[in-house]
C-alpha cells in the first residue's frame, strides 16, 4: 500500500487515483489521522463480503441458539425453501 499526505495527494491527484484503481492508498494528515483511498469496485466488494459474513454469523448464532431446523436429505425441504417443487422419484 502506497502512502502519501494531503498536500502531495492534491498535487498528484490523477496519479493517485490511477494507483487507487489497483491498490489502496493511505493518506496521513499531520495530526496523525489516516484515510484509505480505494476504487468504488473495491469498496463494493468489501461491502458485499461484510454482508455475506454478517449473514453467516447470524445463521451460526441461530444454530447455536437452537433455532436451526434439521435438514433431512430427500425430504424436499430444500426445494420448498427455494420455491421449487420437490421432485418425486
Amino acid at each position: 500500500m502506497d502512502s502519501t499526505n494531503p498536500k502531495k495527494l492534491r498535487a498528484e491527484l490523477k496519479d493517485y487515483l490511477d494507483l487507487a484503481a489497483k491498490e489502496p492508498v493511505r493518506i496521513q494528515r499531520r495530526s496523525g489521522e489516516t484515510f484509505i483511498l480505494i476504487s468504488e469496485d473495491q469498496y463494493a466488494e468489501m461491502q458485499n463480503e461484510i454482508l455475506a459474513l454478517q449473514r453467516r454469523l447470524l445463521g451460526m448464532s441461530q444454530v447455536a441458539d437452537g433455532q436451526g431446523k434439521e435438514y433431512k436429505p430427500g425430504s424436499g425441504s430444500r426445494a420448498k425453501r427455494f420455491g421449487k417443487k420437490a421432485s418425486s422419484e
